[in-house]
This record gives structure tokens, C-alpha cells and sequence, in this order.
């Protein structure tokens, strides 16, 4: 891949941005994967570095405005049709706040994208819709400003640069703003019926092949990273990956023609929610310094599962897996692995939930070895929390794996990852050996059964050597994975989009 242009003109000035994210999850409210974690805390670290932030995101059913939003009754029009629905909005600091769309007919429903593994049949207006209220509270809105960067965050926002391309007109204090657009997992690509154009308010020149037309329906992403100025992806080996058509899911050829503006940037994590220093949801708090608490924490999670707490349990390495129960994830290498996995001097816990075949196997496995397996189908915060703190090693064997965030969360709570080299994880671990002076945890390439059982086997014979074990834990422990290395990367991406579209409009 072509390596990025050189920083823009204005990449020294302008030390202040005013910047307008679109997502269709922000945590605590909304979450079904890492998106609502990035989307609320990017936002807090650009707040920290002084930028303006306001954060755009769907009110669903069975998420309560907070108590303190403010509430402003609004109109806004999609192809033709008025539509009435109320901005909620939250003030986090004199910067930073998040506005909650509330338009029941669309968002007042049970379910972000759908029920029951079925995806509500009108996604495609419910997102478009996302996209004219995030533009009209950017124009209309109380306190309506300059907006110098929209940042829209995947396909449920990818309309948003479509329209301000091609519809300026509509929106003139946002539409000289430079657009950049993150793919947080190029699998979901939002693809819907060409029928679909004038029913969000586009006009057909957004559908074609140099635009939003993928293989005759019209892909929103597709749309975002053609009318964006710049296009990230959340790891920079994720961006290398996804140019090539093994990874690129049909959007390889998409993604180099853009390659120039494509850039990879990883996640951070929140540094103040995932500290064993100060954790809540732990029962005794730990540092590198001091890792007694650690040990604590493993003796909880084995009550709190219902499993053996002796000290021959506690001795014994407690491998953790949390992750939803798909392909993606590699949870398919696991149980093929599952026998000789099992055959090993270990216990083993897995929390998680998705498709059915994983969650039943899973749980037969709990019951076939009711003293070494512990499963919980479904997800608990704090349950993820433990698990973290209390396990000695962290599984990650995904396929595929854009960023990832857990082999993060389990470098700093001193739980060493045995991942697959893709993506983000191939990004943060780095491979033991005794010679490796960097190496934080063990990964492997092939996505085999076999390859998986060969690194836990290695990883368990190097946890039977509690000196260089010790010094390993301690190793991740100290890395610096917090936000403010990455929110810096995105300030130098909003002032290059900021240039791209000051250029665009005879400015720059």
C-alpha cells in the first residue's frame, strides 16, 4: 500500500477543532462491541487535548436519557418527509457532551440493529435518519457552531458524507467541515436494495460504482469511504490486511484506490474504567509493584464460578476467554482444539455469547468438566472485569480482529495473551522467546487447532518458570495503552481532512 501523503499545511496551526462524531453506539448506553467503547472514549481524550467534542448517537428503546439531559424538540426532513423527534443532551465537561437522537418510530424499539439474530427490516431508513438528525442538530441546534471535522464511525453513518458532498447547500455550517471516515470492522458493510436512494434523501449520483454502488445495491460504507477526505481503520496491520482481497471482504479494490487517504491508527483503551489499581469491580486491587491482589482476584472468579479454590486450583494456570461466540473470533479453533485443550494442566472460563452452536458446546464442556471449565453464556461488566484481573492468561485466537481491546485490558491487569497474529492483536503482542527483550505474550499465525494447542503448550511451560513469568506480566503491565498516543494520531488526520476540504471548496 502506498505509503500516506505528507502532513498538510495546517497540520502545525489551528490547535483547536471543533468535532462532530456520528456512531450508532456510545457506552455506557449503547453497546454491542468495541464501536461503543472507542466512540466514548476518543471523545474524552480529544476533550483532554482541548478540542471541542459533540458525540451524535440513536436513543434506543429501553435506554433511559439520563437524568440530567437536556431536552429540544426538533423537525428535520428526509426525502421529502418531515420527521419530529427530540435531541436529549448530556454537558460531560465545557467541551464535550453527547446528543442522544430520540425518534421513537425508528429507535424506540428493542434491539440496536435487530431481534433474534434478524436485522430490523428498515436499517437502512433508521440510519439514514441518524445521518439527517446528526446534520440538522449540526445546523439547527441550540448551540450550533462551526463544525471543523465530522467524523462518522461505519456504515450505520456512512450517509452522512454522502449528503454533504453532494447536498452542501442544505447545511452550510457544517458543509465546508472536513469529513473522515473509521471502519471499526469492514465484515458489516451495510447493504441495501438500490430501491433505497430516494427514500434516504440521496440523489442517484451516489450510486455508482465510483461511489456508493457495490455489486448492484448501495453500500453505506462504501458511501463514507468515497465522499470522505480521509478513511481510518482501527490498527495499522488491519489497514495493510484489508487491501488484499483475503481480508478485504470485497472492499479491497475500494480501499486501494484510497489508499493514499487510508490510514491505520490503533485503539486505545480507557485507562481510568481498566486499572487494577483502582478497578470497582475487584475485590482486591493490584500493581506491577505489587501483585498479591492478583491472587485474590483468581481465588474470586473460582468462587464466584463455582469452582475449586484449593491451593493446588490456585497453583494451576486459569486461562479466560470473553468474546462473542462467532467465527470471527476463532471460537471454532477452540472447540476443535477442545480435547487436547482440556487434556492440559489448566482451568479454563468462558464468558460470552452469539451463535447457538458455540454456546451450547461450551456449555458441555462445563459439564463434562464440572472441576476445570466454568462457562457463562451472556455478558456481565463486571464479570469481564474479574476475569481480566483473575486469569493468568487471556485467549484471543480470532480470525480476524480489527483492534481488538481485551489483550489491552489483559496487558494491564498483568494477564498474559496468546492471540493470533492478525490485526490489532499481531499490533500489541509481541511474541515470547527467551531472547525477546519486547515480548509481553505468545501468538501464532496459522489458524489451525493444531497451532493454537502448540502456543498454549508453550505458554504453560514458561508460566511453570515464575521468575520469567513475573517479569512477562510485569512487561505488559508497564506498556502505555491509554488513548492519548491515539487521540493525537486523530488530530493529525482532522487537520489533514481539514486541509483536503479547504482545498476541495478553492480555500487551501
Amino acid at each position: 500500500m502506498p505509503a500516506p501523503r505528507s502532513r498538510s499545511p495546517l497540520a502545525g496551526r489551528t490547535p483547536r477543532l471543533s468535532i462532530l462524531h456520528i456512531a450508532s453506539e456510545v457506552a455506557p448506553w449503547s453497546k454491542t462491541g468495541g464501536l461503543a467503547d472507542v466512540v466514548s472514549a476518543l471523545p474524552a481524550a480529544l476533550d483532554a487535548l482541548g478540542h471541542q467534542v459533540t458525540t451524535v448517537t440513536p436513543l434506543y428503546g429501553g435506554v433511559a436519557a439520563p437524568a440530567d439531559a437536556e431536552s429540544h424538540p426538533f423537525t428535520m426532513e428526509m426525502a421529502g418527509t418531515r420527521h419530529a423527534g427530540t435531541w436529549r443532551v448530556v454537558t460531560h465537561s465545557p467541551r464535550r457532551r453527547t446528543v442522544f437522537v430520540d425518534l421513537p418510530a425508528w429507535f424506540g424499539r428493542d434491539g440496536l440493529y435487530g431481534v433474534a439474530g434478524k436485522d430490523h427490516p428498515d436499517n437502512a431508513e433508521r440510519f439514514a435518519g441518524l445521518a439527517h438528525a446528526a446534520l440538522a442538530w449540526a445546523q439547527d441546534g441550540p448551540s450550533a457552531t462551526r463544525i471543523d471535522i465530522v467524523h462518522c464511525h461505519d456504515w450505520q453513518a456512512g450517509v452522512v458524507p454522502a449528503l454533504l458532498r453532494t447536498q452542501p447547500e442544505r447545511w452550510p455550517k457544517v458543509a465546508r467541515a472536513g469529513l473522515v471516515c473509521t471502519i471499526h470492522n469492514l465484515a458489516y458493510q451495510g447493504n441495501f436494495p438500490r430501491e433505497i436512494v430516494p427514500r434516504i434523501g440521496l440523489e442517484w449520483q451516489a450510486f455508482t460504482m465510483g461511489t456508493g454502488e457495490f455489486w448492484g445495491q448501495l453500500s453505506y460504507l462504501k458511501l463514507g469511504i468515497a465522499y470522505s477526505d480521509v478513511i481510518t481503520t482501527v490498527s495499522p496491520t488491519y489497514a495493510l490486511e484489508t487491501v488484499l482481497p483475503e481480508e478485504g471482504f470485497g472492499f479491497d479494490g475500494v480501499l486501494r484506490a484510497r489508499a493514499q487517504d487510508y490510514v491505520g491508527i490503533l485503539n486505545g483503551i480507557d485507562t481510568s474504567a481498566w486499572d487494577p489499581a483502582s478497578d470497582t469491580y475487584l475485590p482486591a486491587h493490584f500493581t506491577a509493584d505489587d501483585l498479591s491482589g492478583k491472587r485474590l482476584c483468581k481465588r474470586a472468579l473460582l468462587v464466584r464460578l463455582g469452582l475449586a479454590v484449593g491451593d493446588d486450583v490456585l497453583s494451576r494456570p486459569l486461562v479466560g476467554l470473553v468474546s462473542r461466540l462467532v467465527d470471527q473470533k476463532g471460537i471454532d479453533l477452540v472447540m476443535d482444539a477442545a480435547p487436547e485443550l482440556l487434556a492440559l494442566d489448566a482451568t479454563w472460563v468462558f464468558v460470552g455469547s452469539g451463535d447457538a452452536r458455540y454456546e451450547s458446546r461450551l456449555k458441555e464442556l462445563a459439564a463434562a468438566y464440572p472441576s476445570r471449565v466454568a462457562t457463562v453464556i451472556g455478558f456481565d461488566e463486571g464479570l469481564a472485569h474479574l476475569v481480566e484481573a483473575g486469569a493468568d492468561l487471556f485467549l484471543m485466537p480470532s480470525r480476524f480482529e480489527p483492534c481488538g481491546l481485551n489483550q489491552m485490558y489483559s496487558l494491564r491487569y498483568g494477564t498474559v495473551p496468546v492471540v493470533r497474529a492478525v490485526g490489532g492483536l499481531e499490533d500489541t503482542v509481541q511474541h515470547f522467546s527467551p531472547r525477546a527483550k519486547k515480548a509481553n505474550g505468545f501468538k501464532f499465525k496459522d489458524a489451525t487447532a493444531e497451532a493454537l494447542v502448540t502456543t498454549v503448550r508453550q505458554a504453560l511451560r514458561v508460566f511453570r518458570q515464575p521468575d520469567v513469568w513475573t517479569a512477562l506480566m510485569r512487561r505488559g503491565m508497564a506498556e502505555d495503552h491509554s488513548w492519548d498516543t491515539s487521540a493525537r494520531e486523530y488530530v493529525k488526520v482532522y487537520r489533514r481532512a481539514r486541509h483536503a476540504a479547504a482545498v476541495r471548496w478553492g480555500e487551501g
